[in-house]
């Protein structure tokens, strides 16, 4: 992890605020290069009202898409539920997992937004800053801005524009299904976010990495029975 940049997770919403818009404009939005031949997707899971998470990362080759690696582990968290700073509930969980990956991902997927935020700094964006790490940000559902439907072929994009400014696209990853939301988190750029989701498409709406992050948090959630409720 970048050590200059970990900071407490025990925030008030308002100081949470001053530390999205301090971090936000560490965010570098331009790919390093290099061949990705690994990529990595990451979720969380948990019970309604309960205060555990299981956050889960899963490993696969790129493009093969051949699961090599799975981590989880299971979290207590007492910030709030509240749109727009999800990382501050989420984040410590999805890094605690993250520690015990052996085979360190070229990207990491998440289940969430990038820069596509208030403030420009979602769970993508956050979490790629602390590890240093080229993140994107793919999300099922809208959080900010403004958009025209993609057409309804796969691979089909329109922008997400918000405050003036392009922060994401709204890409089809199936002919007439539901778009997902795509945005760079860190060390990411547009095109690279999009073509790397897209790549990991196959039979389903969601990013293969993401899905399976998801299979493996909502498997342990019900294996664990009482103590995540």
């Amino acid at each position: 992890m970048t050590r200059d940049l970990t900071h407490s997770w025990n925030l008030s919403t308002q100081e949470a605020r001053q530390l999205q818009e301090t971090l936000a404009g560490k965010v570098r939005l331009s790919f390093p290069g290099g061949d990705v031949r690994y990529v990595a997707g990451a979720d969380v899971s948990f019970n309604r009202f309960s205060p555990v998470l299981y956050a889960g990362i899963v490993v696969l080759t790129y493009p093969e898409l051949r699961v090599v690696e799975e981590q989880w582990v299971a979290t207590r968290t007492a910030f709030p539920y509240i749109p727009g700073y999800l990382s501050f509930r989420e984040a410590p969980a999805v890094l605690a997992a993250f520690e015990k990956v052996r085979q360190r991902p070229d990207v990491m997927i998440l289940d969430g937004q990038g820069i596509a935020h208030p403030r420009g700094l979602g769970l993508a964006s956050h979490v790629g800053l602390i590890l240093d790490l080229p993140t994107i940000g793919c999300a099922k559902s809208l959080l900010v801005g403004e958009f025209s439907p993609p057409s309804p072929e796969k691979g089909a994009t329109s922008q997400l524009r918000y405050d003036g400014k392009v922060v994401g696209v709204v890409l089809r990853t199936r002919e007439r299904v539901k778009p997902v939301f795509v945005s760079p988190g860190h060390l990411m750029d547009l095109r690279h976010a999009t073509e790397i989701v897209l790549r990991c498409c196959l039979k389903f709406r969601i990013p293969e990495p993401t899905r399976q992050a998801h299979r493996l948090v909502n498997r342990v959630r019900r294996e664990d029975g009482p103590r995540g409720a």
